[in-house]
């Protein structure tokens, strides 16, 4: 890159009112993805905490089952933030109510 500014064409009629329309929308559709998404989650760990509960109740599984689920969920995803042991007692705490 030279370093220059680029040059750009006149604004057309019409242009900054289309452009801040765009803007709207876009900021419109980012903010219902990240609602979309929190949803998703919310509904997720839910369920993580039903099948957590259900387990323990028909299987009698024991809490040291909670931190072998952390174990395995944090090395299956370790992009993902949100399953400590502590969480999983949330989730748990969560579908119970």
């Amino acid at each position: 890159m030279s370093g220059k500014p680029v040059k750009l064409t006149p604004e057309p009629e019409g242009y900054a009112g289309w452009l801040a329309d765009l803007k709207t929308r876009i900021h419109t559709a980012q903010q219902r993805a990240a609602l979309a998404v929190n949803r998703e989650l919310v509904l997720l760990y839910w369920q993580i905490g039903r099948d957590i509960l259900a387990r323990q109740a028909a299987q009698g599984w024991g809490a040291k089952v909670i931190e072998r689920l952390s174990q395995d969920l944090r090395s299956a995803f370790p992009e993902m933030k949100g399953f400590s042991r502590a969480n999983l007692m949330y989730m748990r705490a969560f579908a119970a109510a």
